[in-house]
């Protein structure tokens, strides 16, 4: 019907959910309301100092007003609401009269990428809300663990690589430019957050209570909690059944239950104050250090780096781990050679736990930290920079150095130069092709065709990605610069 009358077609039209053509790339978008990520607490002694500062925060802000007329002013004790922090990929909807308007990733969380076909073909995503409201949500889209084992058998069968974990499979699905395999990958959605609405309600509860009397799914495991305890208690319970659900979860999240504390606790520059994320305990497992080996930063700090025997943690293979510092490494007793335990810190950076010293070798010997390191350039010696647990390059023009200043500054947070990652640059630095970053904007497609690598559509679409660069915000361009202690907050 639609077919033959097209001027029928509705924005929540069943047809509205099928796949459409593959799109030619991601638009990016300014979000509305700026997205936040939580800060991290690993124990039960920081949960308690986060209660404790927020109550400390809000006993400070009355302080200041005493002649706030708060309907919750009088104890300054706030409650919490504690859900599952579901290990997906964040997604923001917009809606306008109740209709989907558009789908956004977190991005940077300034600018994000439009999803909005993508997230069309998941059903659990209402096209429709059952009040016509303009409201802007946020929420996770993931993967189910039984999907993942579906998806597996068939790629196995079709002589395909496996996917590691459902996490990452939902994150790259997302990113698909072709719609059709957005909708065979039957991803999920959870709603649990309010962005930007009318009629906020006064407590987070409340929050979810309206999203799911909306048509969003939310997550029925949420608590309201009325202290640390309890929240405690939470965490404790799901730490031990998170295991039996279908979907990842690597902790809960606590966020102040009343909307009026939120307020006035408000945001550091990366995170909100009435909120947190409360980790499970890491995965841990042993592998062998096979070596370690120096990285050479943008501003000449050398940080060692453990080449491990490759080993499968928290859903990924990895055979790297930063050792961080030289006292680290003292702190450890750790050696090449050695059994080591590795788990994944916030399942996000591999960290070395301890070292297994029962199977230690008779010969082993503790750990020499170097005086030069030839990435350094000149004559590779380093130095510990006063005051500090770090080392660095006493030269400062290494072309280790000179590389990785190039990589922060066409990185998404500078310049966002789409296309012209490390191998590239690598590639034009060796060339002699770019040697200060205004070269990048001198380069001509003549001198890239020549580039192995490199066809007429690439270089086209890497000269177009650098001509977008052309304006930039001042904050960007300054953070770009790799000037000491200037970085993106500064």
């Amino acid at each position: 019907i639609e077919t033959k009358y097209p001027e029928l077609i509705t924005p929540d039209s069943p047809s509205q959910r099928v796949a459409g053509k593959p799109l030619p790339e991601f638009k990016k978008v300014i979000h509305k309301v700026s997205q936040w990520s939580f800060n991290d607490a690993f124990s039960e002694e920081e949960m308690v100092e986060f209660d404790a500062r927020v109550k400390r925060f809000i006993k400070q802000y009355y302080d200041k007003n005493s002649n706030s007329t708060s309907s919750v002013s009088a104890s300054y004790s706030p409650t919490y609401t504690c859900e599952h922090k579901i290990d997906g990929l964040k997604i923001v909807l917009e809606y306008e009269k109740g209709l989907l308007k558009t789908a956004l990733t977190r991005g940077d969380g300034k600018v994000g990428e439009d999803v909005t076909e993508n997230v069309r073909t998941i059903e659990s995503v209402p096209l429709k809300l059952s009040k016509a409201v303009d409201i802007i949500v946020e929420g996770e889209v993931w993967m189910a663990k039984s999907q993942l084992k579906i998806l597996n058998e068939k790629r196995k069968k079709d002589g395909e690589e496996l996917f590691a974990n459902p996490r990452n499979v939902a994150a790259g699905s997302l990113r698909q430019l072709d719609p059709k395999v957005v909708a065979e990958r039957k991803l999920k959605t959870f709603i649990y957050d309010i962005a930007e609405y009318r009629d906020m309600p006064s407590r987070q509860y409340l929050e979810l209570e309206l999203l799911k009397e909306l048509g969003f799914k939310t997550n029925s495991y949420y608590k309201h909690c009325k202290d640390i305890n309890e929240i405690v208690d939470y965490w404790k319970e799901w730490k031990d059944k998170m295991k039996k659900e279908d979907y990842l979860a690597d902790g809960i999240v606590v966020k102040v239950d009343e909307r009026e504390y939120q307020d006035m606790l408000g945001y550091t520059g990366k995170a909100p104050r009435w909120g947190i994320a409360f980790k499970f305990p890491a995965e841990q497992v042993t592998t062998v250090l096979e070596d370690i080996v120096f990285q050479v930063g943008r501003t000449g700090v050398v940080t060692p780096v453990a080449h491990l025997r490759p080993v499968s943690v928290a859903g990924s293979t990895v055979s790297r781990a930063t050792l961080h510092n030289e006292d680290e490494i003292k702190r450890l007793d750790v050696r090449i050679g050695d059994t080591v335990i590795l788990q994944k810190a916030g399942d996000v950076i591999p960290d070395i736990v301890s070292v297994v010293k029962e199977l230690r070798s008779k010969n082993s010997k503790p750990y020499i930290f170097p005086t030069h390191i030839s990435a350094c350039g000149g004559d590779g010696k380093i130095e510990r920079i006063p005051g500090q647990v770090a080392w660095r390059c006493v030269s400062t023009d290494s072309f280790e150095q000179h590389k990785r200043r190039f990589y922060h500054f066409v990185s998404k947070k500078c310049f966002d130069i789409d296309g012209l990652g490390p191998k590239i640059i690598d590639l034009l630095l060796e060339n002699n092709l770019i040697s200060t970053f205004d070269d990048i904007f001198t380069l001509k497609k003549g001198d890239l065709l020549a580039l192995p690598r490199f066809a007429e559509k690439s270089v086209d679409n890497l000269l177009v990605s650098i001509e977008k660069a052309r304006r930039v915000t001042l904050p960007r361009f300054l953070a770009s610069l790799s000037i000491p202690q200037v970085g993106e907050e500064t």
